[in-house]
Order: C-alpha cells, then sequence, then structure tokens
C-alpha cells in the first residue's frame, strides 16, 4: 500500500463505483468532444456497460471481469462491433483513472475482445454507376449522386456544402464543413471529420454541369417557398432551405436502386464505388487518399488494399512488357558488330 501510495495512487479510487467514475468522467470529457460523439459514447456505455458492472468499484475492478462482460454481451445479441466500440470508450476512461491517480493500471489492457469481420465492401462497377446515374436523373437528387459518385464525398460533406464553396473558373470544390445530427439537439455545422477533411477537389465539365443545373433548381425552390425559406446557402437543401434529411434521401437512394434492378446498399458505399473506380483506373493510391480525405494513404490502402491486389495482373503485364527483350535474327556469318572500316 505504501507503494502504491508513493507511484500516486488514490485511496478514493477504492471507494468510487465504475458507473459514477464514467458518468463524471464523461462530462469532464465532453469539452474535447464533438456532440454527436458525447452522444455516441453516452449510449455505449448505459446501454452496455453501466447496467452490468457499475456497481464494481473501481479498484476491484478485474480483466476477467470486463471479459465476462463481453460474452455475456454476445450472448443476448449485441453485435461485435458495438462490443468492440464499447471496450474502445470503457479503455480510454480507465487510462484516464489511472492518470488520476484512482488505479494503479488498466484492467482494460489485454483483454480478450471478440473478433470483428468487417462486411465486405459493396461497390458498383462501371455499367452499374451508369445506368445508377441514368434512373437517377428522374430524382431531385441526382446531382446529389453525381457529386458522391465522382469524388466519393461523406454523406455529411455533401450536406454542409455552400455555394461559396465552388470556384467556378478553376472548377476547385472546397471542403470545410459537415452537417451533424445529434437526437434530441436538431442538426449543427461541425469541422470535417480529419484534419485532412479540409479538402480542394477537382471537378470534371460534367460534375460542373450537374452543378449549374442544380443551381437553377435550388433557385427556382427558393422562389417557390420564399415566406419558409430559411438561407444557408447550402448546395443540397431541403424544401425550406435547411440540410437535408437522411432518411429522406435514403429512401431516394433505395427506390432507384430497386428502379435499376441493383444490389442493395447503404449510401456510404458511393463513397467506396469513387475509390474503387479511380483506383481500378489508375488512379495513384495518395492521390485517391487526398480526394477522399483519409488522414493518411496507409487508412486508404488498408480499406481498398484488395482492389490493388485485383490490379496486380495489370501490373504484371505492363511490367512484363517493358523488361521482355527484343528478339532479332542475326546471320551466322554477319557479325553483331559493324567491322571498323
Amino acid at each position: 500500500m505504501q507503494y502504491k501510495l508513493d507511484q500516486g495512487y488514490d485511496l478514493e479510487g477504492g471507494k468510487i463505483l465504475l458507473g459514477d467514475y464514467l458518468i463524471q468522467w464523461l462530462e469532464n470529457y465532453k469539452i474535447a468532444i464533438r456532440p454527436k460523439t458525447y452522444h455516441r459514447y453516452k449510449g455505449l456505455l448505459q446501454k452496455h456497460v453501466i447496467p452490468h458492472i457499475g456497481k464494481i468499484s473501481l479498484n476491484n475492478l478485474h480483466p476477467f471481469t470486463i471479459e465476462q462482460l463481453y460474452a455475456d454481451l454476445l450472448e443476448i445479441g449485441v453485435g461485435v462491433r458495438s462490443i468492440r466500440h464499447a471496450h474502445a470508450v470503457l479503455h480510454h476512461a480507465l487510462e484516464k483513472a489511472v492518470g488520476y491517480g484512482l488505479l494503479m493500471s488498466n484492467p482494460a489492457h489485454r483483454v480478450t475482445l471478440p473478433q470483428y469481420k468487417p462486411a465486405e465492401i459493396q461497390v458498383l462497377n462501371d455499367s452499374q454507376v451508369s445506368l445508377f446515374l441514368t434512373i437517377a436523373e428522374t430524382s431531385k437528387y441526382k446531382a446529389l449522386y453525381h457529386l458522391a459518385v465522382t469524388t466519393g464525398m461523406r454523406q455529411g460533406e455533401l450536406f454542409g456544402l455552400k455555394w461559396t464553396d465552388i470556384h467556378w473558373n478553376s472548377a476547385i470544390l472546397q471542403v470545410q464543413r459537415q452537417v451533424q445530427r445529434v437526437p434530441g439537439e436538431g442538426w449543427s455545422f461541425s469541422e470535417p471529420k480529419t484534419k485532412t477533411g479540409h479538402r480542394s477537389i477537382q471537378l470534371g465539365n460534367g460534375t460542373i454541369t450537374a452543378l449549374r443545373e442544380q443551381y437553377q433548381l435550388v433557385h427556382h425552390l427558393k422562389s417557390s417557398n420564399e415566406q419558409r425559406w430559411q438561407e444557408y446557402n447550402l448546395i443540397f437543401p431541403s424544401s425550406v432551405g435547411a440540410p437535408l434529411n437522411a432518411s429522406n434521401l435514403r429512401k431516394d437512394f433505395l427506390r432507384l436502386l430497386s428502379d435499376a434492378n441493383l444490389p442493395t446498399m447503404r449510401f456510404h458505399d458511393l463513397r467506396h464505388t469513387a475509390a474503387s473506380l479511380m483506383l481500378n483506373h489508375g488512379v495513384p493510391l495518395i492521390v485517391v487518399s487526398r480526394i477522399l480525405g483519409h488522414a493518411k494513404p496507409s487508412i486508404t490502402l488498408d480499406i481498398y488494399g484488395h482492389l490493388i491486389h485485383e490490379m496486380q495482373g495489370e501490373a504484371a503485364k505492363i511490367m512484363d512488357e517493358l523488361v521482355t527483350p527484343i528478339r532479332i535474327n542475326i546471320s551466322q556469318n554477319e557479325p553483331i558488330f559493324p567491322q571498323k572500316a
């Protein structure tokens, strides 16, 4: 005990219940995270952690207890991904408890987690994308779909685009914000997901044409709903000028997929589709990474590495053609090198 005290251990740690500590930790941590992140962390702790082991005091928390919790959650049908997310939050909170001197070590260290196998990424190929965009001509969101497929922007980033973000002469789009919705609190503008989320994207002529048509559509929408219009200067506003509702877009997206006889997927899979199209048509990995706004190219490689593997056949063919020696027929009597006169 004297050793623990010398190391900065606080005896109060033995009296604090895990549930009480987690609630207070999250309130303190609230100032450092986004509202949506705070809401997600709170939901994970209140649903998967506090009701089950919240009555245990901090110094009685053992790795075995945490592993047993995860096994119990699996037993009642909680998804592996949710358990792993809850663990990440719990681990972070307990690491802070070590910093406070309430624990000598983090009991969430070296805990065995249930194995998670990510779902296979769904993407549309070239012909499917063409078919989808053709069918989408009937949708009021057609320009949004076009931009999603050609740039791979996240849904929140698309919702947060303003007309001032477009440089028409240079055909460059600036990604500077995103729309976030927090249940019970409404929507708000926030910074992009990462620092590299602030980025410039070069647009093609077809995309610029689609955006010019969208400008006319928004102008007409504003004129038709002038009394109720809320001006946020958004490229993709709702019928009253505010950011779009994701559920309305999802319904329209699923309808278009059905009309085109395409596989059901998430809207986010259009981002994966954009990445796969760029990689499969020779766009360098680092360029794709910057367009997508990933923090570093290694993230792009981790997500889409299998696509690069599929391109190895083409790379092998190119390299084979580059290094294959040129065969020529030389007569036995003909010298290989010209003789000096």
